[in-house]
């Protein structure tokens, strides 16, 4: 059977009419982007909070690096520096670790004193991780450690959190061996 000349032109007219186009390639590109933006936004702020904590745990070691003696208060009064840095991320998750290690012949190493914010206090030789070119027998370096655990915003899609761990090394400034009397 034929179609008649009506049926064909109608046709023909529909395979012309190009005025829903848009709306469908929207209706196929819209959730890829959509998509495509929230992880974008998820990247930069795990990024962000990678380098906070970076950052706090240079800013650690460098406040203390800068005095010839503590006491632990006045070091647990360094760590809230952590709690500043991190802002606006929550510091629920952030753990500071401060320590100082000597070399004490070439293969040896001692740790002075360590004093954590929830973490273990005591750093161990192994967990140090000084390079071996970093200090000549009898000096000292200080160690800060942040950890910090993200926790997307957008749990419901992506759930696995991502743990953060940064180490700073540097050298006391004034003295050869920073003492801390009561840690």
């Amino acid at each position: 059977m034929r179609p008649k000349p009506l049926e064909r032109h109608v046709w023909k007219r529909l395979a012309r009419d190009t005025r829903g186009v848009a709306a469908i390639e929207f209706a196929f590109l819209a959730p890829v982007l959509i998509v495509m933006y929230f992880a974008m936004v998820e990247y930069c702020q795990a990024y962000m909070a990678l380098k906070r904590t970076d950052h706090v745990a240079a800013m650690v070691a460098d406040l203390t690096s800068q005095n010839d003696k503590f006491v632990k208060s006045q070091i647990e009064d360094v760590f809230a520096i952590g709690d500043v840095i991190m802002a606006p991320f929550a510091t629920t998750t952030l753990t500071q670790r401060v320590s100082s290690v000597t070399r004490v012949n070439a293969t040896t190493y001692r740790v002075d004193w360590s004093i954590g914010k929830g973490i273990a206090s005591k750093l161990t030789v192994a967990e140090a991780k000084v390079p071996d070119d970093m200090l000549a027998q009898g000096e000292s370096v200080i160690i800060a450690e942040a950890n910090y655990d993200f926790d997307s915003p957008f749990d419901q899609i992506a759930p696995a959190a991502t743990r953060f761990k940064r180490m700073a090394y540097l050298r006391p400034r004034t003295t050869d061996l920073i003492v801390c009397s009561d840690c």
